[in-house]
């Protein structure tokens, strides 16, 4: 190789190769110091001159303290870190085995910056940086930072020193930005916070051009954030009080764009991580800040989205994703009923939101209806991964908005509804088979490096659309859409994945292992697993809204449908097994009563020998009887049962319809009726009216159980003696039941 280089490299590579002590050898690293610096020394050069003076005498003169007695004590540290700073330009020496063992020396060097010798240790220390942020360029020395401990390192040394701390930070983001949220490697939080509040700190004080770059360097962090552990544990920590001090101080000031984009991306993510609340915390105008954000940003989409080519809009991809996820949070925020009286808008603020929200969502769905013309016509069809994420996003924020807002821009909407059908769906599909094969890693224990991830696997935007396709499903000309792309087909997956997280079953154990889990105690699911459950549930309830809307709707199609059939033959199958649990009541009642509409529509399939229909009606029989018991501690009044009643909002309706479906059901399948007598269901209904005072039965309720037993004689003769045994007749008398009084004993 030597016969390659320079005449003066090669010269240099045989003298230190032929260096009998390390005195010959620091006397030529005098020479090399001269070379790498200059013109004729590329990396050829560079990696030979490394090879031939060797780390390992490197690391000597960076150890040793002894020094000749007219020698500077730090001139062997001085010029070793200039040799490794000069080499450490080129990936090929940043990303060599040897550099990379040895990044604890530099990590003791910079830490010991605030040392009594400070003066003499400047240049070292910043060509120590030097050499760990050259590292932090490569992903091999990303991986091995961050398998050494760097974060910790790197946190503590921002926390707790004054000089050249900025470049810690800068190896952290680079860390952060490669590693996402795993870079913080601990369940323990307090690194983190301490960490955020010394720069937070400093965000606040500092009035230069630094406080925008700390910007940028929070929203880094707080993107790449634990952020569950950081919202639980963020508590009266420090740094969120000083953040939003400093870009109110940024926000309410004449800035220019690059100081307003990198206060709005923080302001997104940290309302990403805390929640709106954290917008709220000015006693004397807690709304004020608040407005102010809900309108900057939705300027901010206006100016980046409006009379754009979308190749130019992408260019600010990421500004305008931020802002985005706070108007999502903003409107969930101002919509969300628990809110209500802490949140109370005046008339003025709310059409000052809506209509700065309305100017951002235009210019969002005239975006997206060019991409979807684009689309139709064939044209510019070959969309980068940067280029989808981003209509991800904005089918997103779209949703939120359509979940909220029922009449604005319809015929617009309507317009892009396949195209974004289109994209959700993919989601979709992207984020089952990732949960999927994840889950499947987790069951067999594989200590395998996971699969790089597609970044359209990480959202489902279909799951986010589902409750804005609850409203759609009302209106004729959007439900059209959706039947005849086929929604209803994808929906029916999207019902079955999700019923996979709902009615978790934990892995089949080895029989070697049996024995041994038998005698340890009950293990709870894991907080993620719990957390994806709630969500699934919330998931198939608006699947079970969407259907239910197109099953009234649109009967004649439902009749017909294969897809539908297959739906019922779910619900026939998985109802009973739901478990019978607090946290899945509003999905009992949600699948019981879409059954039994869909059980009205296909009346004429249903085979009586069926064991699953038997099931099924049970298990929606337990949800309609359950719903009502006596007060015989007060005054015996039929009130609501003490399980229905926090959430008795979301299950009035249901019990109301499914109390109507079912009589209808009777009519359109008699045999139905042999149910309601084995449950015993006709006869608690009579013991427990029997109970009640006169007048304490409220009139809707007395309406829904007078027409159900009415509906049931007609189908079922043999359902009057039944009445008659059980003294229906003093009930009918007590509390008026006319109509069925006159089908049970005549006039």
């Amino acid at each position: 190789m030597a016969a390659n280089l320079p005449d003066p490299v090669a010269k240099c590579v045989t003298i230190l190769k032929a260096a009998s002590n390390d005195t010959e050898k620091f006397a030529a690293l005098f020479m090399v110091t001269k070379l790498v610096k200059g013109p004729m020394c590329n990396s050829a050069c560079k990696i030979a001159l490394f090879e031939a003076i060797g780390f390992n005498f490197l690391k000597r003169l960076l150890l040793t303290s002894d020094v000749p007695t007219d020698c500077p004590p730090l001139v062997y540290k001085s010029v070793a870190m200039s040799v490794l700073s000069s080499f450490c330009c080129e990936k090929e020496l940043a990303s060599h085995p040897e550099m990379l063992n040895n990044i604890p020396v530099f990590f003791d060097i910079v830490q010991q910056a605030d040392d009594d010798d400070f003066d003499d240790y400047l240049i070292i220390v910043s060509e120590a940086y030097q050499c760990l942020l050259s590292i932090a360029s490569y992903e091999a020395g990303q991986n091995a930072l961050f398998e050494m401990g760097a974060v910790s390192k790197l946190s503590e040394i921002y926390s707790q020193q004054s000089f050249q701390t900025d470049e810690a930070l800068n190896i952290l983001v680079s860390l952060a930005s490669r590693f996402g949220p795993a870079v913080w490697q601990s369940d323990d939080p307090k690194p983190f916070h301490a960490l955020m509040n010394k720069i937070a700190l400093d965000f606040e004080t500092d009035q230069d051009e630094r406080k925008f770059e700390l910007c940028g360097i929070m929203y880094s962090l707080l993107f790449n954030c634990q952020k569950q552990v950081v919202a639980d544990t963020a508590g009266e920590e420090s740094w969120k009080g000083s953040i939003y001090k400093g870009l109110n101080d940024i926000l309410t000031s004449k800035i220019g764009k690059a100081q307003r984009d990198p206060a709005l991306k923080l302001a997104s993510v940290i309302v990403d991580v805390l929640g709106v609340e954290w917008c709220l915390t000015d006693e004397n105008k807690p709304r004020q800040f608040f407005l102010l954000l809900v309108q900057l940003c939705s300027i901010e989409v206006r100016m980046q989205l409006e009379d754009k080519n979308f190749k130019n809009v992408i260019d600010n991809a990421e500004l305008v994703s931020a802002c985005f996820v706070f108007l999502e949070h903003a409107i969930s925020f101002i919509a969300a009923e628990s809110n209500s009286d802490t949140f109370e808008l005046e008339q003025k603020e709310k059409q000052q939101i809506y209509t700065a929200l309305k100017g951002a969502f235009a210019a969002v769905i005239n975006v997206l209806s060019k991409l979807a013309k684009d689309s139709q016509s064939k044209k510019d069809t070959k969309m980068t991964l940067e280029e989808k994420v981003f209509v991800c996003a904005m089918v997103r924020v779209l949703a939120a908005w359509l979940a909220q807002e029922t009449q604005a821009m319809r015929n617009a909407i309507y317009q892009i509804l396949p195209f974004i059908l289109g994209f959700a769906n993919d989601t979709f599909y992207a984020y089952r088979a990732r949960y999927i094969t994840e889950k499947v890693r987790m069951e067999n224990k594989s200590q395998a490096a996971p699969p790089e991830q597609d970044p359209l696997s990480q959202i489902d935007v279909l799951r986010l659309l589902l409750p804005a396709l609850c409203h759609l499903t009302v209106e004729d000309q959007a439900r059209k859409i959706l039947i005849e792309v086929k929604e209803d087909e994808v929906l029916h997956e999207c019902l079955a994945f999700h019923w996979s997280i709902v009615h978790y079953k934990k892995p089949p154990i080895p029989k070697s292992e049996r024995m041994k889990v038998k005698k340890e105690p009950e293990k709870e699911l894991p907080a993620k697993l719990l957390e994806d459950m709630k969500d699934s549930r919330a998931a198939m309830i608006s699947i079970c809204n969407i259907f239910m809307n197109i099953t009234v709707l649109e009967p004649k199609m439902v009749e017909e449908s294969g897809t539908f059939a297959t739906i019922l033959k779910f619900l026939f199958n998985n109802l009973p097994d739901l478990k019978n649990i607090p946290e899945n009541l509003v999905l009992h009642g949600n699948m019981a009563v879409f059954g039994l509409l869909l059980l009205k529509q296909h009346s004429k399939r249903v085979n009586k020998n069926d064991f699953s229909i038997c099931r099924y009606i049970q298990a929606t029989i337990r949800f309609l009887w359950d719903a009502f018991n006596v007060d015989e501690s007060c005054d015996n009044s039929l009130v609501v049962a003490l399980s229905y009643k926090e959430k008795w909002m979301e299950l009035m309706e249901l019990w109301f319809l499914g109390m109507q479906t079912m009589s209808a059901v009777l009519g359109a399948i008699p045999w139905i009726s042999e149910f309601a007598i084995e449950s015993g269901w006709v006869q608690g209904i009579v013991e427990t009216l029997n109970k009640v005072k006169i007048g304490g039965i409220p009139s809707n309720t007395k309406s829904a159980y007078e027409d159900f037993l009415c509906n049931l004689v007609e189908a079922n003769n043999s359902i009057t003696q039944v009445l008659k045994e059980n003294n229906a007749l003093a009930m009918c008398r007590k509390h008026r039941f006319m109509e069925l009084g006159k089908k049970l004993f005549g006039d």
